[in-house]
């Protein structure tokens, strides 16, 4: 039956691949001898379809290859373009953190200079007030004495009609002469009230020019606090825009931001104090301009100073700066966990610490061949394995950037590769958090 269902096959196939002979000739002591060997279609078509199936697994292999280094260097290019981008970013961030610190010592400046104004402005204000009270006080002591001295005018020419209509004939004479006198008298009277009339003038208009004066410094005192407002609100935005990309790295990387800054006031007791302002007028009366704000505004600024310090301790920089691809992942493997991730690229790379530290450890260790440990704030710990040759030494303090080793394969490896942990608290974690919630920053 099988040799039936070959046959047919044959004589199907034969209309497009006839059945072919090979000639063999050998050469002998009896003569030349021609064998043949026949291939049949079916034969010829497995062939085909072998020498077809071995030619396509290598086109395709050969894609496979090419696609995988093409996606390699462009995962390279990329994580170079993302780290320069997060460099830059972190230098605008930083030269607007120093641009804020320089607006709030010039406004913190100026706001004293706006102080002293509006004590200047109170002070002249109440002399003025004070003189005010004096006119009206003069003023009113030259009306009652101008009341008193036109009721005795009044009185005195009651008197001088009585006495000339009293006098008479002899007593004439008398009588011209007292009311000469009373004469006299009404003219230094009117004199000295025209005189004084003369003075409540002038009061009532220094008075005026007083009202003008206050009104003056009302006005420029709104427009220093208008001022003042405006330094406040610039400020404070700064402030939040600076830590608003901190924060959210913080989280990522599953920190609570406050607790980690009271770490950070607790354990930098060098860390710059900013003095709350206060102003105050004369008699202690509390102008209340923009001081709660200022007291705010000066905390914003000691909270961006410890997201600063908190920043430069915890790892959430990359240890590589040159081209590498990711060979081996956080997780259990072989039945064991592997606490960190393996980063292969080419043979003496750089290798730099993440976060600022002390090295605790420097040299061989089982496993990890030539490794480096360093120690950062807050519990966290570093760990760089299968270096080819370590670049720094025990208690040495180094900071994020500087090169701690070179890449290598000493150890329990099997090419050249980083090995790269993070232990907070003692216990490795997945470094993959810590470096995507600092991609944005470093």
């Amino acid at each position: 039956m099988p040799k039936r269902i070959l046959n047919r096959a044959n004589h199907a196939l034969e209309r497009h691949l006839p059945e072919q002979r090979l000639f063999l000739r050998t050469d002998t002591d009896k003569g030349t001898e021609t064998r043949f060997v026949r291939i049949s279609p079916v034969t010829q078509l497995l062939g085909l379809a072998g020498g077809g199936a071995v030619i396509a697994w290598t086109i395709v292999a050969s894609a496979i290859l090419l696609m995988d280094s093409i996606g390699s260097g462009t995962a390279r290019d990329q994580a170079l373009r993302k780290q320069a981008v997060y460099e830059q970013r972190l230098d605008t961030i930083g030269k607007e953190r120093d641009a804020r610190a320089a607006e709030l010592v010039a406004a913190q400046a100026r706001f004293g200079v706006a102080l002293d104004q509006v004590s200047a402005m109170q002070t002249a204000l109440l002399d003025s007030e004070e003189r005010r009270r004096e006119l009206e006080t003069g003023i009113d002591v030259i009306q009652a004495t101008l009341k008193r001295t036109m009721a005795e005018r009044d009185s005195a020419r009651g008197e001088a009609q009585l006495a000339q209509a009293a006098l008479s004939g002899n007593a004439e004479a008398r009588a011209a002469a007292r009311a000469n006198d009373l004469e006299a008298t009404l003219v230094a009277m009117t004199s000295a009230l025209e005189s004084t009339s003369d003075e409540r003038d002038g009061e009532i208009a220094a008075a005026q020019d007083a009202h003008a004066q206050i009104d003056r410094l009302a006005y420029e005192r709104r427009l220093i606090e208008e001022r003042n407002t405006q330094i406040f609100d610039t400020l404070e935005e700064a402030i939040t825009v600076s830590m608003e990309p901190l924060d959210k790295v913080f989280r990522s990387a599953g920190l609570n931001p406050d607790d980690l800054l009271k770490k950070v006031r607790r354990g930098r007791d060098n860390l710059p104090v900013l003095t709350p302002l206060s102003a105050s007028s004369k008699g202690n009366e509390d102008l209340g301009i923009g001081e709660d704000r200022a007291t705010e505004l000066l905390d914003g600024f000691a909270r961006l100073n410890a997201y600063r310090v908190a920043a430069e301790s915890v790892p959430l920089a990359f240890p590589l700066k040159t081209s590498f691809r990711y060979s081996s992942p956080f997780g259990r493997r072989w039945g064991r966990l592997h606490a960190g991730v393996d980063l292969a690229g080419a043979y003496g790379s750089p290798i730099y610490a993440t976060a600022d530290g002390t090295v605790t450890r420097a040299g061989w260790m089982n496993g990890y061949g030539n490794m480096v440990e360093i120690k950062h704030d807050f519990g966290f710990e570093t760990v760089y394995g299968h270096m080819s040759k370590i670049r720094v030494s025990v208690g040495d303090r180094v900071s994020r950037g500087e090169q701690v080793g070179d890449m290598g394969s000493t150890g329990r490896s099997t090419g050249t590769h980083l090995h790269y942990e993070v232990r907070p608290g003692g216990n490795a974690v997945d470094p993959m958090t810590y470096i995507k919630a600092g991609k944005d920053v470093f």
